[in-house]
């Protein structure tokens, strides 16, 4: 036992030191290659995606209106941690004032809550077209769309509120060195110089009642379309069924997959290296945003005609 250490003063940690990702100092410059080339593809495709929609008004239905939320959703999302993660890997080290690190924080968490809420939105509006066609109308209204999209906001805030919260009751005594390129809740808790038994168990019960939940409404969902396009009689009818929804399971089965096994490899994966860790933290954030537009342009008639016709108006106009 330290004789001093009743006299030992605490100061206050002013900022936190994020290294990037332990162990592969040396190949980072490599690593961000193809890092800078997904970020650009995500942030160039949802924004296509988003133009598309905006502008042609066959577009404004439900269906397309969420695809155009999920896409700007994607762009907020990697744009909040790649940009400084492709610095850490460019220049080194880099220093994040306090108040920064938990903006940052609170928008990779939000920002990823409220991808999972726009998949659930898509997956009620596929389960309404295809389950009660009739009632499809009256029930997705646009007054309907825009509570939707501010609930979803809601529950974001309301979740991610509280981490933050738990986060400010810590004393950050000692290291501020964070061994990764973002702020992130558990990260920057596992500083702290006093207990953080609350924010774990926290952490853990909202990411399982919000993702978890969305996981397992999505699930419900698709079982129950796929349930009901098989009993169709039509096989056309039954094609256009799958083709229409293959896209959102792709891109369900992307971000969850891809989700889960980060998060609970980071918790329970002990004998998991760490550098593994932090890659798979960055991938399952910036594989979907980079995923959705190739699956939505390939897999959805409407956005891809739209795309070709754009491109082909612009070769022309040249």
């Amino acid at each position: 036992m330290n004789p001093q250490g009743h006299n030992t003063t605490h100061t206050q940690v002013t900022f936190f030191l994020l290294t990037g990702v332990p162990g592969l100092g040396d190949i980072e410059i490599w690593i961000s290659i193809p890092f800078s080339f997904m970020y650009l593809l995500a942030v160039l495709g949802n924004m296509l995606v988003m133009a598309v929609i905006v502008w042609d008004r066959s577009l404004h239905e439900p269906m397309y209106l969420f695809l155009a939320m999920l896409a700007f959703n994607d762009v907020l999302l990697c744009t909040v941690t790649v940009p400084q993660m492709l610095i850490i890997f460019w220049q080194g080290p880099l220093a994040a004032a306090f108040p920064a690190c938990l903006t940052q924080m609170f928008f990779v968490h939000a920002l990823f809550l409220s991808e999972s809420a726009v998949l659930l939105a898509m997956a009620f509006d596929r389960y309404v077209a295809i389950c009660t066609p009739l009632h499809y109308t009256t029930l997705l209204t646009g007054s309907l769309i825009v509570k939707v999209g501010l609930a979803l906001v809601a529950r974001s805030v309301a979740v991610v509120t509280p981490g933050v919260l738990l986060i400010l009751r810590l004393d950050f005594c000692q290291n501020n060195i964070i061994h990764h390129t973002y702020c992130e809740n558990m990260g920057i808790a596992k500083l702290a110089c006093n207990s953080i038994t609350l924010n774990s168990i926290y952490g853990l019960s909202a990411a399982l009642l919000t993702t978890g939940l969305d996981f397992v409404f999505n699930s419900f969902s698709y079982w129950l379309i796929l349930k009901t396009v098989l009993q169709l009689p039509s096989r056309e009818a039954r094609t256009k069924a799958f083709g229409t929804c293959g896209a959102h399971i792709c891109v369900i089965l992307i971000f969850y997959t891809l989700a889960f096994f980060s998060f609970f490899t980071h918790r329970f994966g002990h004998r998991v290296a760490r550098h593994t860790l932090i890659i798979l933290a960055n991938l399952y954030l910036l594989i979907p945003p980079t995923m959705n537009p190739i699956v939505y342009g390939i897999k959805t008639k409407e956005i891809r005609i739209r795309v070709i016709a754009l491109f082909l108006i612009k070769m022309i106009s040249v």
